[in-house]
């Protein structure tokens, strides 16, 4: 059985390559630029002409492509019986310009199972799998802990403080390799077709404690400074934000919809494991905030 990665280069799609190799299967790995695949200590990337290379029991097989250009994937999906897709195109999560082509073709391959992250029921990729024979299952996790590392590595790094407004905000925030674990063992276990899974962490924490915990884990104070509204927006148009980016902050940070912050088992009902804690987190990632 072979199983299809799309934003195998991704903050998530990198670990449910790893997640498969891991569980024996055979991968393959859908990326814009093969060259920074980023693949698992002893795996090369190959075009997708060549044989796949071994690693143990495993496969992988690395392929240029992009969701964005229906033109690029040709073959893409030949002899691929699951695929894990991300709904959205490039580093700017525009949605992707034809997600209905996108599905034609994997159904035309004979794709059975597909999970999709980021996955939104009134989608045009979603709804086009809904039509389909092809067992899908749409994946909505919650904040992203590795977040913290895009926001808060330079800051804690250079000043030792976090500036931002709302530090009584609560978030549920989920770790990226549970995110990668669910879709793995949905793409080789199934039985959760037509369902929307939304993954959390094992607790909602607030943006203060969140900041004390990461002080913790790297063994150095840092300081939490809670901003006003208009002191994060000229704070943020200074770090050079646009105003729609702006705004959209405002208004998601102050007013978190209760799926942000509402703890669900998911996670453990799926993987039979427990979901990792921030705090767990902060421990495998804190080299990246010292100095």
């Amino acid at each position: 059985m072979t199983f299809l990665v799309t934003g195998a280069t991704g903050t998530v799609g990198r670990l449910v390559v790893e997640e498969l190799l891991a569980a024996g299967q055979q991968v393959r790995a859908l990326t814009r630029n093969p060259a920074k695949a980023g693949l698992p200590e002893g795996v090369e990337a190959r075009h997708m002409a060549t044989e796949p290379v071994s690693r143990s029991e495993a496969h992988v097989q690395v392929v240029a492509g992009d969701l964005a250009r229906l033109d690029t994937l040709a073959g893409v999906f030949d002899g691929v019986e699951a695929a894990h897709l991300i709904n959205f195109a490039g580093d700017d999560y525009t949605p992707l310009p034809d997600g209905a082509g996108l599905v034609q073709m994997a159904a035309e391959a004979g794709v059975r199972r597909v999970t999709v992250l980021g996955g939104r029921a009134d989608g045009e990729l979603e709804q086009a799998l809904a039509a389909t024979d092809i067992e899908w299952t749409l994946l909505e996790p919650v904040e992203f802990m590795s977040n913290t590392l895009r926001w808060w590595a330079h800051t804690i790094k250079m000043e030792g403080v976090i500036k931002e407004p709302f530090g009584d905000r609560l978030s549920a925030l989920v770790h990226e390799r549970d995110i990668a674990a669910v879709a793995a063992t949905v793409l080789i276990e199934g039985g959760h077709g037509g369902r929307t899974l939304t993954l959390t962490g094992p607790e909602a924490i607030k943006l203060r404690e969140k900041v004390a915990i990461l002080g913790a884990a790297i063994g150095r104070d840092v300081e939490f400074v809670e901003l006003t509204v208009d002191e994060a927006r000229a704070k943020w148009r200074g770090d050079g934000m646009g105003e729609e980016t702006i705004e959209f902050l405002v208004n998601a940070l102050g007013d978190t919809p209760e799926v942000g912050y509402t703890v669900v088992p998911t996670v453990r009902e799926v993987t039979g494991r427990d979901a990792r804690s921030f705090a767990q987190w902060a421990a495998e990632n804190a080299d990246a905030f010292r100095v």
